[in-house]
């Protein structure tokens, strides 16, 4: 069967003010010292088209406006809510007092499997994304409720940090739209 490819205006997508106005899943990602721009524009363009309430940026991670995130965010840096904290653990401390429910994503001794995380659409959950190299710092994993690893069954031992975004992002999306 024949398909034609639609065109940007017959995908009927919202302004950046009716997302504003939608509501959100009750998720926040938390990017510890993310080095890569275009990591940080990707995780803006998948929180953006995942109705993610909200984005905090910490440490070295870079913020908007800047032009190297521009080119993978393509404008979702102006929809999605975005806070900098220059200290993760600052963070994570008022994420805590806010209600957040928080989550490290890292491979740790007692890490729970994506495939097996059960979520509680009525509760607020925060997960944290690291660096590139160093991935989430331990002080970070030890203010966490718990870790969630993506299953892996290949050579590689992790993940980019735009694609693991993306996978825990659609996840959470899915159990708690």
């Amino acid at each position: 069967m024949k398909q034609r490819k639609l065109k940007l205006e017959e995908l009927n997508r919202i302004s950046i003010k009716e997302f504003q106005e939608t509501e959100k899943i009750p998720l926040v990602i938390v990017l510890d010292n993310v080095r890569s721009q275009n990591n940080i524009g990707s995780v803006f363009r998948t929180s953006d088209a995942f109705l993610v309430k909200e984005i905090i940026l910490c440490g070295i991670t870079a913020t908007p406006p800047n032009t190297e995130i521009h080119k993978t965010a393509l404008g979702a840096e102006d929809s999605v809510n975005w806070r900098y904290f220059e200290d993760t653990l600052n963070a994570l401390y008022t994420l805590r007092a806010e209600g957040y429910i928080i989550y490290s994503i890292e491979q740790t001794e007692n890490s729970i499997s994506l495939e097996s995380l059960q979520l509680d659409k009525q509760k607020r959950y925060a997960v944290i994304l690291g660096h590139e190299v160093h991935g989430v710092m331990q002080e970070a994993i030890d203010l966490s409720e718990g870790c969630i690893e993506i299953p892996q069954y290949g050579t590689k031992h992790s993940l980019n940090v735009s694609v693991t975004a993306g996978i825990v992002i659609w996840d959470f999306h899915k159990q708690l739209k």
